[in-house]
């Protein structure tokens, strides 16, 4: 089956290698032209792909969403689109895991896993993403003990450079399930992740608005108090908008329809697409409208399930840069960053996000053997970011800043080594399970090395 379903993968991908569309990523600002792009319907036949792809001498990557704002999944050879490998395999309620498919959308497991009456512990404040390119890029929500997405994986499957299927955990094969829970593409393509999940709980969550000075007084306390505590710094202001998300026994006490539509939608995205567009066009304007903005939402508290507590629809298009520093320096840092801004010639108009998580064991994970704060700043998708990101990068690294693997930063393979206890675990690992660099891009080549 393998020897047939390769030579039909390459036929039919050389009848459509004229055919290639580029592919762009959710921001617009990566685009690639793969020479042909694979749609699997099984692990069989994602195999078999790959070892066509090798056959012909092509490079391969699986894309999902396109969230990433890096090109870690651009490629000018095979593109694999998983969207054909979805839905939950398994559930087992007395190990509390869920094995799922990698191309499932989070927004669909979030779902299925509510209908079950279950729930994942921890998660992103977006879940557009597949699980897959969640997971690989190092996707996190904000937590005092509980921690990324890829922290909760206790199994994956990974088809490998010469296509053979490894299944990964503590017990099977333990130094690939130690790496490739964020593996950036570079050890395999991921087609099953099995996650810790648990019976669904009610969180409350209490935003409130805060003056910037008073959230870096008692940052401290306002992150050993709470499960979950981040808070967004809006620029050219001493504002802030503070997220308090604890568990409740409830009652269940969602978000009103008015509420929902008003601050939701009205507020976060109808609106803050408008004054970005107005301050794109017109930056003087941007100090303005920020103080307005840091001022229009209000306090609000309300209980519901996780998913509906931690994600938010994010439909104004940006691009962003993310850096984790210990979270004992998130003070310094932030106000450093603060400093910058209020003296430089920047218009910003996006708020900068701050968010924590505890240290894990994952080799390339942002948390690595250390507990982290992150601060992600962002700029409105078309207007020029490269002087803003410079700037705040240069701070971000004083700190012995780890970037996120999916949002935009300048970082190299000899700067990584550096940050990442256990950098050479992982392309040690890489130079077993891919010696030709199957799986390579510029990317990669750039964060790894060769």
């Amino acid at each position: 089956m393998s020897t047939a379903n390769s030579g039909s993968t390459t036929t039919n991908a050389r009848q459509t290698r004229a055919q290639s569309a580029p592919w762009r990523n959710w921001a617009g600002n990566v685009t690639a032209r793969p020479v042909r792009e694979v749609t699997p319907a099984s692990v069989d036949e994602l195999s078999a792909a790959v070892r066509a792809a090798a056959e012909d001498g092509l490079k391969v990557k699986a894309v999902g969403t396109g969230h990433s704002f890096t090109a870690a999944a651009a490629t000018d050879g095979v593109l694999i689109r998983p969207q054909l490998l979805t839905g939950i395999r398994n559930i087992d309620r007395e190990a509390g895991t869920v094995t799922v498919e990698a191309g499932t959308p989070l927004k669909r497991l979030n779902m299925a896993l509510a209908r079950e009456g279950l729930s994942l512990t921890n998660m992103g404040d977006i879940m557009e993403q597949t699980v897959s390119g969640a997971t690989s890029t190092g996707t996190h929500g904000t937590g005092r003990e509980s921690a990324s997405i890829s922290a909760q994986i206790k199994g994956l499957e990974l088809v490998t450079a010469d296509g053979s299927v490894l299944t990964c955990s503590e017990k099977e094969n333990p130094e690939v399930f130690a790496a490739a829970r964020i593996g950036i593409g570079a050890l395999g393509i991921v087609t099953a992740i099995t996650f810790a999940v648990e019976p669904i709980f009610l969180l409350t969550a209490r935003e409130e608005p805060m003056a910037f000075d008073r959230v870096m007084s008692e940052f401290d306390a306002l992150h050993a108090e709470n499960e979950h505590f981040e808070f967004y710094w809006f620029p050219h202001t001493g504002n802030c908008s503070t997220k308090r998300n604890n568990r409740s026994a409830g009652p269940e006490a969602p978000v009103g329809k008015f509420s929902s539509f008003f601050e939701d939608e009205f507020l976060s995205n109808g609106l803050f697409q408008v004054v970005n567009s107005l301050g794109r066009a017109v930056p003087s304007t941007i100090p303005s409208i920020a103080k307005i903005s840091s001022r229009a939402l209000s306090a609000r508290t309300y209980t519901d399930i996780p998913y509906k507590v931690f994600t938010s629809p994010r439909r104004v298009r940006f691009v962003e840069m993310e850096y984790a520093i210990p979270r004992e320096a998130l003070v310094e840092t932030l106000r450093e960053l603060k400093t910058m801004v209020d003296r430089s010639n920047l218009r910003v108009s996006f708020p900068v996000e701050v968010r924590t998580a505890p240290a894990d064991d994952i080799a390339l994970s942002t948390a690595s053997d250390r507990d982290s704060a992150y601060i992600a700043v962002h700029m409105y998708k078309g207007t020029p970011y490269q002087s803003y990101f410079t700037a705040a990068e240069r701070i971000f690294t004083a700190h012995e800043g780890r970037p996120h693997w999916g949002k935009v930063h300048t970082r190299d393979a000899e700067y990584f080594s550096s940050v990442y206890p256990r950098f050479g675990e992982f392309t040690a690992l890489r130079d077993r399970l891919d010696p030709e660099r199957l799986f390579a891009n510029d990317y990669l080549r750039r964060v790894l090395g060769d």
